[in-house]
């Protein structure tokens, strides 16, 4: 691993733009570490020309990467993936410094990244259509899938390695090119390591782009990619906030949108479940990443009979968990990735402890780190457990309850439905509950958090929508009905 970040990635600060790293502009922004504000990079300042000639070398591509064989294709997603697993120790350090991402969690992104590619190579040999029966005589009906075209994809800061390439494989494994604007809070985990994975790997230029941009000036880079006629899809990971502003621009442009979102995912601890096994669950849920996926455990809801011995071996573990710096093997809650987010999360648990909330564990601040926070006893007025507004943070609340169907209806008193979890000695209750929850995805005695590549991961409601793993082909190709008829046609006039 290079001691020395800005050494590792001066040859990637810049945009990557038909195959070429280039900054017409020389303009540039200070990429700092979270934890210390140390400079990471200097990143290349994009606007509107950049994002244009993005925009125009994606386009330029796309016909002969749509047509590309599979095969050849193939080999392409396989040597990324091989350099991906060669550069683990690169890409697992800038995780640390640029997002605050203890190694642990940088590890598995890059584990999980290399899944996805190897996933991703056999699917340009999925079924891509259907035959089907006609009413009328001598006539067959095909039906085939066909890819959009240019595909402009938002990555965030949060598990940045592994969203970054979720967002660029997922349309080009079903034969789209790709635009990426990554997070301005990590521009080189979230896309710029990837353009340069991806050129070592001989992806033809063009296929994906990377323009950068410094804080507070995304706007010239969206209205591109909203007024271009060449981009189809606009692919977004974030918060609910921006994706409405997102969404409304795309309905006026009629673009489709994939979205995943927030959530403000609940657990159901019922009387009879392993509360070891639920402790740990929730343990890892609420505080991996500091609280800042969209899957964190945000609410926990537990029998009042088992209530205080699970609230008891929750907290014994929790304060377990080492504080730090990330680039430690040893910790596992790193920084906050900014000044706002710390501020959130300081006001939030403040706020319940003004109305009355218990503090079991953590519910300080030390630098930018937010220790593990467990509140019990918290008033329903309190902002953090509303289920109205996501607290990215590691702060979990805990609330006890007498009737589990109660329980499910109150844990879906939220706009959001990305994920959820059951805890039970009795996997046909759990399912069944299971069932009833509306959300776009349900553990059954595991964790809110499951990270499998294959998974077709999405919520519902304001949590968005669109799926991840396979089930992408539906969000990133468009479908085309093609007839053929035998002997003369018959018309009405």
């Amino acid at each position: 691993m290079n001691d020395n970040p800005a050494a590792t990635v001066a040859p990637r600060h810049s945009h990557y733009i038909a195959g070429a790293w280039t900054d017409p502009t020389g303009r540039s922004f200070p990429d700092r570490n979270p934890l210390n504000g140390d400079l990471v990079a200097e990143i290349a300042a994009g606007g509107r020309p950049e994002a244009e000639a993005a925009v125009a070398a994606a386009h330029a591509a796309f016909p002969d990467w749509a047509a590309m064989r599979p095969a050849d294709r193939q080999r392409l997603f396989l040597r990324a993936a091989e350099i991906t697993e060669k550069r683990h120790d690169e890409a697992v350090h800038l995780m640390a410094v640029e997002a605050g991402t203890s190694r642990a969690f940088a590890s598995f992104q890059v584990q999980l990244s290399a899944s996805l590619m190897r996933q991703a190579a056999s699917w340009g040999y999925l079924p891509y259509g259907d035959v089907l029966r006609s009413d009328i005589p001598g006539r067959m009906a095909m039906v085939t899938r066909k890819p959009l075209g240019v595909v402009a994809g938002f990555t965030p800061w949060n598990g940045a390695f592994y969203l970054g390439w979720r967002t660029i494989l997922l349309p080009m494994a079903f034969g789209n090119t790709v635009v990426i604007k990554p997070s301005e809070e990590a521009p080189l985990s979230a896309g710029l390591l990837h353009a340069e994975i991806l050129d070592e790997a001989g992806f033809p230029p063009g296929t994906c782009n990377v323009v950068t941009h410094a804080p507070g000036e995304v706007a010239e880079i969206a209205d591109v990619f909203f007024e271009s006629r060449a981009v189809r899809c606009i692919n977004f990971t974030g918060s609910d906030k921006t994706a409405r502003i997102l969404a409304e621009r795309a309905g006026r442009a009629l673009k489709r949108m994939v979205l995943e979102l927030g959530g403000f995912n609940p657990m159901i601890v019922l009387e009879d479940a392993d509360l070891d096994n639920a402790a740990a669950a929730v343990n890892f849920g609420a505080f991996f990443h500091q609280g800042q996926i969209c899957m964190n455990t945000r609410k926990v809801y537990v029998a009042r009979s088992v209530h205080d011995d699970f609230v008891g071996r929750l907290a014994a573990r929790t304060r377990t968990l080492k504080s730090g710096d990330p680039r430690d093997p040893a910790v596992v809650v790193g920084p906050l990735i900014n000044a706002r987010a710390l501020a959130q999360t300081t006001e939030r648990v403040q706020d319940a402890v003004d109305r009355g909330a218990r503090v079991v564990a953590g519910g300080r601040a030390e630098g930018m780190i937010y220790h593990p926070t467990i509140l019990t006893d918290v008033p329903k007025d309190a902002i953090c457990t509303t289920g109205r507004d996501e607290t990215f943070g590691p702060m979990l609340v805990i609330e006890p309850f007498d009737d589990p169907e109660q329980a499910l209806r109150d844990a879906q008193d939220t706009p959001y439905g990305l994920s959820a979890a059951i805890m039970t000695g009795d996997p046909a209750r759990g399912l069944d509950m299971a069932q009833r929850f509306d959300t776009g995805i349900v553990h059954v005695n595991g964790a809110t958090m499951a990270g499998e590549a294959s998974l077709p991961n999405g919520g519902v409601k304001d949590s968005g929508w669109g799926r991840s793993g396979h089930y992408a082909v539906e969000d990133f190709t468009e479908i085309r009905l093609t007839t053929i008829t035998q002997g003369p046609g018959r018309y009405p006039f």
